[in-house]
């Protein structure tokens, strides 16, 4: 019997002790806190661990690094020197004034190392492939041209893991289930929407019926034309011929004289400043095209293509964002912005995209200052938790209107498309001869 007691008393200890570990433990078994940035019970280390591109780790008094991959130089350079400006002036901008010199980023210094796009796939190669080989860089505002982005910076930053926001890419392809990369957004409107705004413009303004398109090749131009074409004809019109030219053509001679023999009411040719300008030339002195608009796009939107075009560019209309509607805060895009960038550049924004790069700069600055982990001043930013935050952007307001992004990288998913008309040697991008309010919604 004194076993059996001996034996219960200890049983009965057991069972005693265990319900008060047990109720201990439940106490102190989950000591995770709201997500304060700090990555965590493990930290930053378990968080880049965690993270199948790992972090980029910021020391104690470095600078942040952003990588812009924009046309610098060339022809088309006024379009990404333009962007690369608004780029600098969202940094400059985080302290809350134009000053000229950039503000801190969570207590740190933004550093820049700007390439060169040159608005061709091989530029795109190989700005990416620089920007890629820098384990320093967070994110890169990105690419000019379309045709630098698609299947190539686009998909060398994506494979590292580097986030990458277009200012200026409005080629459909990039954001397509097919083309799209897991890394890119833009915060330019998407040609689907351009296109279809310049066919409703020629057939209802200008009373176009039939028209002739000319592009170059590459995947802007193309996807442009090719929107601009099937909802010209869907009105009611006629596109009598399509024609393409190699980049870096001089003499469009027979293409011109292909187009003039059906003396089509309009040529669109949505192509860059180079080619575009000498196209301009030379359509005024072929047979046939005399009576023919000629109308451009956001690619010779600059004062580079104004220039290549010389006398000739006179009557042109060219399309591209409504810099007047923009949106967003138009009070201080038009009051402190534009005189900031009058007083910081020497002159009027040469292209449209500084508004667009400027939005893309803070996107990128807002993710950072979400996800980076501060250890002691060292931050430490993980790759694929930066991307997410940027594609979870919603509602936040730019001067360019309402950032929303979407799955595949559309952050400008309503934008108001603008026709603007050289006179006197120069376009008035305050004051468009027509705009319309366009999304990829409807």
């Amino acid at each position: 019997m004194r076993n059996y007691s001996s034996l219960g008393k200890l049983v009965l200890l057991l069972m005693v002790f265990a319900l008060i570990v047990a109720a201990c433990g439940g106490d102190s078994t989950d000591t995770t806190t709201a997500d304060t940035g700090d990555g965590g019970d493990g930290g930053a280390a378990a968080a880049c661990d965690a993270d199948p591109f790992g972090c980029v780790e910021v020391g104690d008094g470095e600078a942040i690094t952003i990588g812009t991959l924009l046309v610098i130089s060339g022809p088309n350079a006024s379009l990404g020197q333009d962007s690369q400006n608004g780029v600098v002036m969202a940094a400059d901008h985080l302290d809350g004034t134009f000053d000229g010199t950039n503000g801190e980023l969570l207590g740190h210094a933004i550093a820049f190392n700007h390439q060169d796009d040159g608005c061709s796939a091989e530029g795109g190669q190989a700005g990416a492939q620089a920007l890629a080989a820098d384990p320093s860089t967070v994110g890169v505002i990105g690419t000019s041209c379309s045709s630098a982005a698609l299947g190539v910076a686009d998909t060398i930053l994506s494979d590292k893991g580097i986030a990458i926001i277009s200012p200026s890419n409005t080629g459909p392809a990039l954001t397509t289930p097919e083309e799209h990369q897991a890394f890119y957004l833009r915060t330019a409107h998407n040609d689907k929407l351009q296109g279809a705004a310049v066919a409703k413009f020629a057939y209802n303004e200008l009373g176009a019926r039939t028209a002739a398109t000319i592009h170059d090749g590459s995947p802007y131009a193309d996807g442009l034309q090719a929107v601009f074409a099937d909802t010209f004809e869907s009105l009611g019109g006629t596109i009598t011929v399509r024609e393409a030219i190699q980049v870096q053509e001089t003499d469009f001679t027979s293409v011109l004289t292909s187009i003039g023999a059906d003396s089509p009411d309009v040529l669109y040719f949505p192509i860059f400043a180079a080619e575009g300008g000498l196209i301009t030339q030379q359509a005024r002195q072929t047979d046939g095209l005399a009576d023919t608009t000629l109308i451009g796009s956001d690619g010779m939107l600059s004062a580079d293509y104004v220039a290549a075009a010389g006398e000739a560019v006179e009557g042109v209309y060219l399309s591209g964002p409504d810099l007047s509607a923009f949106t967003g805060d138009q009070d201080f895009y038009e009051g402190e912005f534009k005189t900031a960038y009058q007083e910081l550049w020497g002159g009027e924004p040469a292209a449209a995209f500084h508004a667009h790069s400027y939005d893309a700069a803070n996107m990128l600055f807002d993710a950072i200052k979400e996800v980076a982990i501060d250890e002691d001043g060292t931050l430490f930013i993980p790759r694929t938790a930066l991307k997410d935050a940027l594609f979870a952007t919603s509602g936040v307001q730019g001067i360019t209107g309402t950032l929303n992004c979407n799955d595949l990288g559309d952050c400008q998913s309503t934008a108001t498309i603008a026709v603007y008309q050289v006179v006197g040697g120069n376009y008035d991008s305050a004051n468009p001869v027509y705009s319309e309010v366009a999304s990829l919604d409807s």
